[in-house]
C-alpha cells in the first residue's frame, strides 16, 4: 500500500510542475536574479567560501621579509677588565724577549644596545601539527553547506512571495473586472429607472436608491483599485523592479490541487527536502568539529618549525660574513590550565545536544506544518467548488429577477439584492480561486519543491 501511495506521489508531480504558469515561472526567475535579498545571501555564501580558503592557508607556510637596523646610543654597557688582566702578561714578555710584540690593550668597555646594526633576513614558518588548524578547516567545511542550505530556503521562500503576491495581483485585477460589470448593470437599471420616472411609471425614489447603490459601488472600486496598486508595487518590489512597472497578467492559470495526498509521504518529503533541515545537519556536523577542535586542545600539543636566513652585523652590508640561518623547532602544549579545557568540550558537546533537539523540534514542526497545509488545501478546494456552485446559482437567480423587473413583477429591493448577491458570489468565487492557489504554492514551499 505503501508503495502504491509512492508511486501515486512521484506521479503528481509533474503534473504540478505543468500546471505552473509560464509568466509566473518567467517572473519567478526573473526575481531569482535580481532579488536584493537574495542576492546578499549569495553574497554571504561567497564569504563562507573565501573563509574557507582562509582556513586552508593556515596549513601552508608563511614566508615574510623582515629587515630592521637599529641606531643606538648610551645605556647599558659590557665592561670587561681584560687590558687590567692581561697589559702586566705582556710586559713582562716584551721584557724577557727585548722586544715590543706584545702590546698593551685596553679595557673592554662595550656599548650594550648595538650602534648602526641591521638585521635583513627572509623568515619561514611552517605548521606540523596543530589541532586548531585542522578542525577549523574541517568546521568551515561544514559551514559553507550552512550557508548553501539557507540560501536555498531563503530562494524557496522567495519564490512562494512572488507566487503568492502574483495570485494576489490577479486576484485585484479580476476584482476590479467583477466591480466594473456591476457598476454597467447599474448604469444600466439607472438609465432604465430614469426612463420609468420620466414616463411616470415609477417614483423618484427608484432613481435616486439606483444613485446611492452607484456611489457605494464606487466608493468599493476605489478601495479595489488602492489595493491593486499595491499589490502591483509589492509584487515588483520582490522583483527589484520600479514600482509602477505593468504586469503580465495570466488569467487562465489554474490549480492542480487534487485530494489523493498520503501525510506520511508528504512528511518524508518535506524533511528530506528542506533546506533548513540541511542546514541544521551542517551545523551538526560543524560542531562536531569544533568539539574536536576542544578535545585536541586538552590532548594534543602544537609544533611547528621557523626558519631564518638572511644578513646580520654592524654597518648595512651583505657580505659573506654577515650572512646567517637559523633553523628552530617549536611545540608549545598546555598540560594543565585549571580544568579550562575540560570545560570547554563540555561546552561544545552541550552545543551538540542542543542542535540535536533543535533537530528534533525542526522535524516535528515540519510536520505540523505538512498537516495543516494539506488541510488549509483541501479546506481551500471544497470552498472554491462551492463558490462555483454559488455563482452559477446566483447568475440564474439574478436573471430570473432582471427578467421580472423588466415587466414590472420586481420592486428595486429584489432587483438590488440579486445584484448585490451576484456580485458577492463573483467576488467570493475569485478569492477562492486564487487562495486556492496560494494554498497549493504553500504546500509546495512546505515540501521545498517550489
Amino acid at each position: 500500500m505503501r508503495s502504491k501511495c509512492i508511486v501515486i506521489w512521484f506521479a503528481l508531480l509533474p503534473m504540478w510542475a505543468c500546471a505552473q504558469s509560464p509568466v509566473l515561472e518567467g517572473y519567478i526567475q526573473e526575481g531569482l536574479k535580481s532579488n536584493l535579498q537574495l542576492q546578499q545571501e549569495q553574497l554571504s555564501y561567497e564569504k563562507s567560501v573565501d573563509n574557507l580558503g582562509l582556513a586552508r592557508a593556515l596549513f601552508m607556510p608563511q614566508v615574510s621579509a623582515i629587515a630592521n637596523y637599529t641606531l643606538a646610543g648610551g645605556g647599558r654597557k659590557i665592561q670587561f677588565p681584560v687590558g687590567d688582566l692581561l697589559n702586566p702578561v705582556y710586559s713582562t714578555l716584551n721584557q724577557l724577549t727585548n722586544s715590543s710584540a706584545f702590546p698593551q690593550i685596553a679595557n673592554v668597555n662595550e656599548q650594550f644596545l648595538p650602534n648602526n646594526f641591521h638585521e635583513t633576513k627572509f623568515r619561514v614558518v611552517q605548521p606540523l601539527f596543530n589541532p586548531d588548524i585542522y578542525f577549523n578547516y574541517k568546521a568551515q567545511k561544514e559551514l559553507i553547506t550552512v550557508q548553501q542550505a539557507q540560501k536555498n530556503a531563503f530562494q524557496n521562500e522567495l519564490k512562494f512571495n512572488i507566487t503568492s503576491a502574483y495570485y494576489q495581483y490577479l486576484q485585484s485585477e479580476e476584482a476590479l473586472v467583477i466591480l466594473g460589470k456591476t457598476k454597467n448593470l447599474l448604469q444600466e437599471l439607472l438609465k432604465v429607472n430614469t426612463s420609468l420616472v420620466a414616463n411616470a411609471k415609477a417614483t423618484k425614489d427608484v432613481v435616486l436608491n439606483t444613485e446611492y447603490e452607484l456611489s457605494k459601488l464606487e466608493q468599493q472600486i476605489a478601495e479595489n483599485e488602492k489595493n491593486n496598486q499595491v499589490a502591483r508595487a509589492y509584487f515588483n518590489f520582490l522583483l527589484n523592479r520600479d514600482l509602477e512597472t505593468s504586469i503580465v497578467k495570466d488569467t487562465a492559470v489554474m490549480s492542480a490541487a487534487t485530494n489523493n495526498f498520503n501525510l506520511e509521504q508528504l512528511t518524508q518529503e518535506a524533511i528530506s527536502n528542506r533546506q533548513e533541515v540541511k542546514q541544521l545537519e551542517g551545523g551538526l556536523r560543524a560542531n562536531e568539529q569544533l568539539v574536536g577542535l576542544q578535545k585536541g586542545n586538552a590532548l594534543w600539543p602544537k609544533v611547528n618549525v621557523v626558519g631564518d636566513i638572511g644578513y646580520q652585523g654592524f654597518q648595512y652590508k651583505f657580505d659573506q660574513p654577515q650572512q646567517f640561518y637559523l633553523v628552530q623547532f617549536g611545540l608549545s602544549w598546555d598540560l594543565f590550565k585549571g580544568g579550562e579545557k575540560k570545560t570547554r568540550v563540555q561546552q561544545a558537546r552541550i552545543d551538540q545536544s542542543v542542535l540535536e533537539n533543535k533537530m528534533q523540534q525542526l522535524k516535528k514542526q515540519i510536520e505540523l506544518q505538512v498537516i495543516q497545509s494539506h488541510y488549509e488545501l483541501e479546506t481551500a478546494r471544497q470552498a472554491y467548488a462551492a463558490s462555483q456552485s454559488g455563482v452559477r446559482s446566483t447568475e440564474r437567480s439574478f436573471q430570473i429577477i432582471r427578467s421580472k423587473y423588466s415587466e414590472g413583477q420586481a420592486i428595486l429591493l429584489e432587483y438590488l439584492d440579486a445584484q448585490n448577491k451576484l456580485t458577492t458570489a463573483r467576488l467570493t468565487q475569485s478569492i477562492n480561486h486564487y487562495e486556492l492557489l496560494r494554498k497549493e504554492a504553500a504546500l509546495h514551499k512546505t515540501l521545498s519543491n517550489l
